[in-house]
């Protein structure tokens, strides 16, 4: 495929190495001219374990290039990845500005296109950023139907800093939310060759399993510390402790008790 992709930081960079990796044709497009520069001279913008080889390569072989003219990458591609940040504020909203100068782009690009074009949003944003501030902009800004005449989805990554390229090339599952079955099956191609689960839904729900997932991890982080903290003040190792407990598989790390519902009583569950 013809992908272009806005924001060269950690998901777009990635992103753009591990495509081209497997055949993709990749225009990196950002605001910045040094991260721009970096990319046509085969350099990684950030630091990823093994990042710099794919972009080399993708380089060498002619399927990556790096541009700051937003339009001209719009008509060149078929699908445009949005990966700009979405840095919280300080109420703890998410600052969509980025977000939002992107699908202006697109949007004005799309007026003037007779071909289909799909976009997909990478950044993580809360439930309800697609549909009540990506697609209005999109359909105001070019004059055109999301869904209609042109595709929308929403791809989470997950992705760890240090371990991204095998975290992209071995997905626990590959998660898809589709405005139209059309723009869905566009990313469920680009995927095919990942040995994963292909998981499409609407694009609130896909939007919120990302939400979720980072709430989990995060909740895993904050209770096995707490463990720590406790194990510590009573002179135990919480390193043992958590070590066995991981190794059940049947009801610590699985499905049980991970559903909505009622709620439990007394301290033996």
């Amino acid at each position: 495929m013809r992908i272009s992709i806005f924001g060269l930081g950690y998901v777009g960079a990635v992103c753009a190495g591990c495509l081209t990796a497997r055949g993709h044709e990749v225009i990196g497009v950002d605001v910045s001219k040094t991260k721009i520069d970096l990319i046509n001279q085969g350099k990684s913008p950030i630091v990823e374990p093994g990042l710099e080889a794919l972009l080399q390569q993708g380089i060498a072989n002619g399927r990556l290039r790096g541009t700051t003219d937003f339009a001209e990458a719009i008509r060149a591609s078929d699908v445009s990845m949005i990966c700009v940040g979405t840095p919280s504020k300080k109420n703890g909203d998410l600052g969509l500005e980025y977000i939002e100068s992107v699908c202006r782009e697109i949007g004005y690009v799309l007026r003037d296109s007779e071909r289909r074009h799909t976009i997909v949003v990478r950044s993580t944003v809360l439930p309800g950023t697609v549909k009540n501030v990506v697609i209005p902009i999109l359909e105001e800004c070019s004059g055109k139907k999301a869904g209609v005449d042109f595709g929308v989805a929403v791809n989470p990554e997950f992705l760890r800093e240090s371990t991204a390229i095998k975290d992209y090339d071995h997905p626990p599952m590959t998660v898809i939310g589709e405005l139209d079955s059309a723009s869905g099956d566009v990313l469920q191609a680009l995927y095919e060759e990942l040995d994963a689960p292909v998981i499409r839904k609407p694009i609130e729900v896909a939007e919120m399993i990302k939400y979720t997932c980072n709430v989990w991890h995060a909740t895993k982080v904050t209770f096995a510390n707490e463990i720590g903290n406790i194990a510590k003040a009573v002179g135990v190792d919480g390193r043992d402790v958590m070590d066995v407990v991981c190794q059940d598989k049947v009801l610590n790390l699985s499905q049980y008790y991970m559903r909505p519902g009622f709620a439990f009583g007394g301290s033996c569950l």
